[in-house]
């Protein structure tokens, strides 16, 4: 499941996360009881994508990236357009800052999902491309 910047999600922590865009596996959100789906659904997607202004980044950010890792997420994407480049945040793994990207592919755990630029300052993400997103 896609969700964009209107939805929000409860971590185990009491935590509210509501990133600029995020996804569940399919069957983990199928799981969740109607009644969970509603509000601030009780669980951290796997992968979370947030669109930084220029007032944003550095450590605080990576710190919360790694707090959010360590609660269920895979993968994140900080884009920072008035860099035109992407912080790549892996769960427990250093994050990578790339400039000048051509293609970000999202790896195996999310199959046919990448970024592509340009990456511009702009109030929304270019294109976030996914097909048949599906956890294998």
């Amino acid at each position: 499941m896609v969700f964009d910047s209107s939805s929000g999600f409860r971590l185990p922590d009491g935590s509210v996360l509501s990133p600029d865009a995020s996804m569940v596996q399919l069957e983990r959100w199928e799981s969740l009881t109607p009644m969970q789906r509603l509000g601030f659904a009780p669980v951290c997607p796997e992968q979370v994508v947030e669109l930084a202004s220029p007032s944003e980044g550095g450590p605080p950010c990576a710190t919360g990236w790694q707090r959010i890792g360590r609660r269920g997420a895979i993968l994140g994407w900080l884009l920072l357009p008035h860099e035109q480049a992407v912080e790549v945040f892996y769960a427990r793994v250093e994050p990578q800052h790339l400039e000048k990207l051509e293609v970000q592919e999202a790896g195996a755990e999310f199959p046919g999902l990448r970024l592509e630029p340009p990456i511009r300052p702009c109030p929304m993400m270019r294109r976030l491309s996914m097909k048949h997103w599906k956890r294998p």
